[in-house]
């Protein structure tokens, strides 16, 4: 390994942490409830949201998260019953946290991910090629921006990787200044290991923040 539910809220619902699936299903899942919103943001999941990276097609994930604002006062248990009525039993709602108005929005305090990552074939080449990535202090990629493409240094948005038998799990930057998608550094490993990049499989386990002493948090615990 390699590595440098809940009181009763004011106003705000700050998330609620549902099965994957498509933003719009949600949003008018939310409209089929009593659930007064006046914001709706997705984290991660909507095309409107350019905070967070949302998940690329063909990638799988864990959970996904998202914050609504509520005009008026519920409890945990009525935002839980009143959008599992209205999604079907494939989609289900995981958990809840009602938070007052003040306290930050999610996609804000989102700084990293966790990703299991399978490769096809032989994983003996990338293995070798991560000891090779993790020893430099720089390393170039071509990474695209909200202005094109753009070479940047990767490695330090790297804060884990861990072999496994089939593929890596790494721990990458997300934020809106930094961000390592998880294709980008199969990618790189790939060209250092002098191999034809791998057919690959990407599962989000985890969205992290940083907690007060600055350790990596579940955005759910902060």
């Amino acid at each position: 390994m390699y590595e440098s539910a809940l009181p009763v809220c004011q106003k705000r619902t700050a998330a609620l942490c549902v099965a994957p699936g498509l933003a719009t299903l949600y949003a008018a899942a939310l409209n089929r409830t009593s659930l007064k919103n006046r914001v709706f943001q997705w984290l991660q999941s909507a095309p409107h949201s350019f905070v967070a990276s949302a998940l690329a097609i063909g990638w799988t994930s864990e959970y996904e998260l998202f914050d609504i604002k509520l005009a008026e006062p519920v409890s945990r248990n009525v935002a839980m019953e009143e959008m599992e009525r209205a999604l079907p039993p494939d989609l289900p709602i995981l958990d809840a946290r009602l938070v007052e108005d003040k306290h930050p929005a999610l996609m804000g305090r989102l700084v990293m991910a966790d990703y299991t990552i399978r490769l096809a074939g032989d994983v003996a080449p990338i293995h070798a090629a991560m000891e090779e990535y993790w020893a430099q202090d720089v390393v170039l990629a071509m990474r695209k921006t909200k202005s094109g493409e753009k070479q940047t240094n990767i490695r330090p948005m790297s804060i884990l990787l861990e072999k496994e038998p089939t593929g890596l799990y790494a721990r990458l930057m997300l934020t809106e200044r930094e961000t390592l998608k998880p294709d980008l550094l199969v990618a790189t490993l790939a060209k250092m290991a002098g191999v034809e990049l791998p057919q690959t499989r990407i599962h989000r386990l985890l969205l992290l923040g940083m907690d007060a002493s600055g350790s990596p948090t579940p955005l759910l615990e902060l």
